[in-house]
């Protein structure tokens, strides 16, 4: 049986991460938004906490503690705070965890960099700028050349943080999706910077690869590859337990407006509509997470979390837009003007039905 309740360890690191998001991430939510840079002290700042390295193996320098679950807990909470922000302090993990968990000893050798004094960024390119993407059945091609590889193609929604080395690239080779380490500043790869509806703060690119060859041993884990389902399942999870985050800290901000917003006389909370609607933004907050909980302890238990994990993502994606919206709609007016943060949850909590493995537990 799950259990659902926290580990004395699991509900310390629930109490650090909240308080990191709640004095350091969400002060600057607003104002980094706007000027659509990160702030590079909370990045560095996130990393001396360890929250990537502390899942990666004792044999690099890191904690050995990965857990999908544990994962899930610290997303949620950064995903509170703000999600650009939470997603770019995240970003080391999609190159590292692959890397970790599929990789060579030549390819796990790059690891200890993850691990130093400062932050790295790391980045996965999975999605494409096509209406039918599908990460199992990728339109861009890694085909044989010599004693490597060359990879054509296009990926959109890619993290792309300034200080990082290389891109994970999932491509078709030989008819089967692999995983390819493509240095950044490879020849044949461009990278366009997209201007989103939301996570303004954080810098995704449109990738170009034309002709971008690589070395056999740039394929990760080798000839035997990578378990696909399971990156794809590990990615869906994160994003769930953000889209859970960012649910909540819409209702917590519609919650509190509505206790202290005076119409007639008495707090809008006590409007049976208004009280209907938050009870039900709460019912189905919950809801989700339950469902991210269960895909995560299904990958921590190694057994195939594909569909509580597709389950999970879609739910979660659905009630975070539809309780952003609410809370747009409890504000009135007020949910409408950039100076609150509704409207900044909205549009970020609407890049879930477009978003694909851009965090990992």
């Amino acid at each position: 049986m799950i259990d659902f309740q926290p580990t004395d360890e699991q509900q310390l690191v629930i109490d650090t991460v909240r308080q990191f998001a709640q004095n350091e991430i969400r002060p600057l939510a607003r104002e980094c938004e706007e000027a659509g840079k990160l702030p590079e002290k909370v990045l560095s700042a996130a990393h001396e906490l360890g929250l990537v390295a502390n899942a990666l193996p004792e044999s690099v320098g890191g904690g050995g503690e990965r857990s999908a679950i544990t994962g899930a807990l610290v997303a949620e909470e950064l995903a509170w705070g703000d999600l650009a922000i939470a997603l770019a302090i995240l970003s080391p993990g999609l190159t590292a965890l692959p890397i970790a968990e599929w990789g060579d000893e030549a390819q796990k050798a790059g690891l200890k960099r993850f691990v130093g004094s400062g932050f790295v960024p790391g980045s996965l390119a999975i999605v494409e700028p096509r209406f039918d993407s599908d990460p199992f059945r990728p339109a861009t091609r890694a085909r044989r050349d010599g004693d490597g590889w060359v990879l054509d193609g296009s990926k959109c929604f890619v993290p792309w943080l300034d200080g990082g080395a290389e891109t994970l690239v999932v491509a078709d080779a030989e008819g089967t999706p692999q995983v390819f380490v493509v240095p950044r500043d490879a020849a044949g790869l461009r990278a366009e910077r997209e201007r989103n509806m939301g996570i303004s703060a954080l810098p995704t690119a449109e990738l170009q690869l034309s002709g971008v060859r690589v070395p056999e041993g740039a394929r990760l884990g080798g000839a035997k590859g990578v378990d696909l389902r399971r990156l794809v399942a590990q990615g869906r999870v994160a994003l769930a337990a953000m889209a859970v985050g960012v649910a909540r800290a819409a209702f917590e901000v519609a919650r509190d407006y509505a206790k202290e917003r005076q119409v007639f006389g008495v707090p809008v909370a006590t409007k049976q509509a208004i009280a209907f609607k938050l009870a039900d933004m709460a019912i189905e907050i919950d809801g989700a997470r339950l469902l991210t909980w269960e895909a995560a302890w299904k990958l921590d238990r190694g057994e195939d979390a594909t569909r509580e994990a597709l389950l999970a993502r879609r739910q979660a994606a659905r009630v975070a837009l539809e309780v952003a919206d609410g809370a747009v709609q409890v504000l009135g007016g007020h949910g409408y003007i950039r100076d609150y943060l509704p409207e900044l949850h909205l549009r970020n909590a609407r890049g879930f039905a477009c978003f694909e493995a851009m965090a990992l537990v």
